[in-house]
């Protein structure tokens, strides 16, 4: 059974899967949908129609916003904040507040994002919309993500840039011969070629 916090707001129309947690003053919006044994912290908001796959740690003070994708097994650290508009304005030019986004149509274009499986976002780090994240990347923390990372890729930095290859175990991953390998796992990837 999940378990939701009385004091957290969840649509009756979000789906939430089989011993999800979610925490104090977390807010899960219509369409939502979580996979099992995740766990969603305290204050996170998960915007309508989100997607998140199963095993997926969701920290406290996250934002994620319509449009995005997040794959099985991520983290996404503290107060990281995902955005969805490349041109973002209150009002139209006309000065009428304008309507929500769809990727369809509206006043505003939602620019899709997604997180490939056992990725990792660092505390404080903001993902522009429209990108997507590798498999088992690693974003340090304080990082302004604007443009696609690749599989296992360390990136970090205003705005990010690659500082190598990490491990699915996370740790960085070292030149050796026509491969990169990881010195606590011994497990490596071919130079030029990720997983």
């Amino acid at each position: 059974m999940s378990m939701i916090h009385p004091t957290a707001d969840v649509s009756p129309q979000a789906k939430i899967g089989k011993d999800t947690r979610i925490w104090h003053q977390a807010q899960v919006r219509e369409g939502a949908k979580i996979g099992e044994n995740g766990i969603i912290g305290k204050n996170a908001y998960i915007d309508h129609d989100v997607s998140i796959g199963s095993n997926v740690k969701i920290q406290n003070n996250v934002s994620i916003y319509f449009g995005v994708t997040i794959e099985d097994g991520v983290f996404v650290g503290p107060h990281v904040c995902f955005t969805n508009d490349h041109l973002p304005r209150a009002i139209n030019p006309d000065g009428t507040l304008k309507s929500g986004g769809t990727s369809t149509g509206g006043d505003w274009a939602v620019e899709k994002t997604l997180v490939k499986y056992g990725a990792s976002i660092g505390a404080n780090s903001t993902v522009r919309g429209g990108i997507t994240i590798g498999r088992f990347a690693l974003i340090g923390a304080g990082s302004v993500v604007t443009t696609d990372v690749a599989d296992h890729e360390l990136v970090y930095g205003n705005p990010a840039r690659p500082h190598g290859f990490v491990c699915k175990c996370g740790r960085k991953l070292v030149p050796q011969d026509t491969v990169l390998i990881c010195s606590a796992c011994n497990w490596q990837l071919p130079r030029g070629s990720p997983e």
